[in-house]
């Protein structure tokens, strides 16, 4: 589940209409949602608060193994409709498999020309003392910039690393421009002098501006299939995008080098088809093409990193509105050492109506636009060759989002159980 800060944090994104889906660190975001969850640890309560549009207030505490807490504070330059944890749409706080839309060019929110969007994060540790930071504005419609530090008391530093010349603080800086057809990212590290480059293309073209209208959006969609120019009879319809990232730190005295390819299908998991109704059709005029058919949502990725001899390919699909699959295999070409992962997830919906099972099933079917219609919880499970298996269920109750979840060793007959962990989340705003 979503932290609060990462929660207002796509929120700015979106309000700003900036996409960080169209970046190469995001290149397997959906095979991720289902294979690399992360299972709560312990006994976590997280407690947030918007108090305008513009500020935002979060506590966290642990209360098991051990007893820890943090104050957050946030503040925007725009107003963001933060919602409550009662009332939020349950996906968005998840990180889940999706077919991301097509890549658009950004278009910046604020229309006046001497103000600059921006977003300000802090984040304290008790009683550790550390103290997290972030900083993100728009320099302009296609640049954004971001700064983070962290600063760690010497005193959290760990006795076998003490006197190494370890450094406990560090600021990272981040300067992305998107275009939509591409992306390029260029960071620095100051802790170990890094500096990187990171790029990713789109092939096919760009989708719709940000700004259309929505009556605009419906009348091309009813004029034409979403992916009329893609479409070859007998194949699949898809978008392929490449990227690689190159990375060299003056400290260490070392480089690296990853390239990454990602296939998609088209149209997108929830198209903009897909969310109206077919139009009447006459007797008179042809019978439109069905706007509600597409393909199966599926996304394939390949990473390889030639330094390491690395290789991990993942292929997830969604086989029905409720059912995703995942499975990724991860192979060393130097030491033959490989890892086969596999993993699923389940959306929980409440019952309909009895009004709404009495219906006649000629009746249009009405579609939201998230597919969100009576959800009322996950369900998640992993494993892999390694003998670990991960289950997670995540909800709500009342007022409450609610994570629990458990990772077990099936080889291991004396602690078969690794961890086990609840996590309680509650915002409100006025």
């Amino acid at each position: 589940m979503h932290p609060f800060a990462s929660y207002v944090l796509r929120t700015y994104y979106k309000a700003t209409g900036w996409n960080e889906d169209n970046l190469y660190a995001n290149l397997t975001r959906s095979s991720n949602a289902i294979l690399d969850f992360t299972v709560p640890r312990g006994l976590h309560l997280s407690i947030s608060k918007s108090p305008n549009p513009l500020f935002k207030t979060t506590y966290s505490m642990t209360a098991m193994p051990s007893l820890n807490g943090s104050v957050g504070y946030i503040f925007t330059s725009c107003d963001l409709n933060v919602m409550t944890s009662r009332t939020v749409p349950f996906k968005e706080m998840i990180e889940r498999f999706r077919v991301y839309d097509q890549p658009r060019r950004p278009e910046k929110a604020s229309e006046r020309v001497d103000q600059r969007d921006y977003l300000m994060y802090g984040r304290f540790y008790l009683p550790t003392g550390r103290l997290d930071a972030l900083y993100s504005t728009r320099l302009s419609s296609t640049l954004q910039a971001m700064v983070a530090a962290i600063s760690d008391p010497p005193s959290n530093t760990p006795a076998e690393l003490r006197g190494r010349n370890t450094v406990a603080n560090n600021i990272m800086i981040s300067l992305q421009h998107d275009v939509g057809k591409w992306c390029t990212e260029y960071n620095y590290s100051a802790e170990d002098g890094m500096w990187g480059i990171r790029f990713l293309h789109n092939f096919g073209k760009l989708g719709t501006p940000a700004d259309i209208s929505e009556e605009a959006q419906q009348s091309q969609v009813t004029n034409k299939r979403v992916d009329e120019e893609d479409a070859v009879e007998g194949g699949s319809r898809g978008r392929l995008s490449v990227g690689a990232e190159l990375y060299f730190s003056a400290k260490e005295k070392s480089a690296g080098v990853s390239t990454g390819v990602r296939y998609t299908t088209l149209p997108d998991a929830t198209p903009p088809s897909a969310q109206l109704p077919s139009p009447p059709s006459s007797s008179t005029s042809p019978s439109p093409i069905p706007l509600t058919t597409y393909q199966t949502p599926i996304t394939a990725t390949c990473l390889f990193n030639p330094m390491l001899g690395h290789v991990s390919a993942a292929y997830t699909a969604k086989t029905s509105r409720d059912l995703a699959f995942s499975t990724r295999f991860d192979f060393n070409v130097y030491s033959f050492e490989s890892e086969w992962t596999m993993g699923a997830e389940y959306w929980l919906r409440r019952k309909p109506p009895l009004d709404e099972e009495e219906q006649p099933t000629e009746s249009p079917i009405s579609y939201h636009p998230d597919g969100q219609q009576g959800v009322r919880g996950v369900l998640k499970a992993k494993m892999s060759t390694n003998n670990d298996v991960s289950l997670l269920w995540e909800g709500r109750i009342r007022n409450m989002l609610v994570s629990l979840g458990l990772v077990s060793d099936l080889s291991s007959r004396a602690k078969p159980i690794k961890a086990i962990g609840l996590e309680l989340s509650y915002f409100s705003s006025e």
